[in-house]
């Protein structure tokens, strides 16, 4: 497909956002996930016993839309919250542990998919370009 040399970089963000999300619904909607909560099941699957308040700072979130993402995690037994004094603490099941490894994998054929478009160096251009327009943007 050709685009429109004046077209901004928006529609293409977007193009590619949900291209992806079609993907992983596709790969995890047996497990009954859906694709907005995929990056927080990971998040706390990379960082086990991450704090509800770290997780609204990385994901630049306030607590209570965290809090609601949690709690359809939790009801979906993929993760279980632990209070601990005043934090609560999350933890991933291994239910959750099978099912962010399995996203995991899946992403990193998606990243493939998205190289096959692009030398090495335009990816990791493409990556590096990625970052510092998202760390512009927050």
């Amino acid at each position: 497909m050709q685009f429109d040399e004046n077209i901004p970089t928006a529609p293409f963000v977007s193009i590619i956002y949900r291209e992806h999300a079609k993907y992983i619904n596709e790969i995890v909607k047996e497990d009954d996930l859906s694709f907005g909560l995929h990056p927080l099941l990971i998040k706390i699957y990379r960082n086990e016993g991450i704090s509800q308040e770290q997780l609204a700072h990385d994901f630049h979130l306030n607590e209570s839309t965290i809090t609601r993402n949690l709690k359809k995690l939790e009801e979906k037994g993929f993760i279980e919250r632990i209070k601990d004094k005043r934090k609560k603490i999350i933890k991933v099941t291994p239910k959750g542990k099978k099912t962010a490894k399995k996203i995991m994998d899946y992403d990193e054929e998606w990243d493939e998919k998205i190289k096959e478009s692009l030398t090495d160096e335009e990816y990791d251009n493409f990556l590096e370009t990625l970052r510092k327009i998202s760390e512009g943007l927050i």
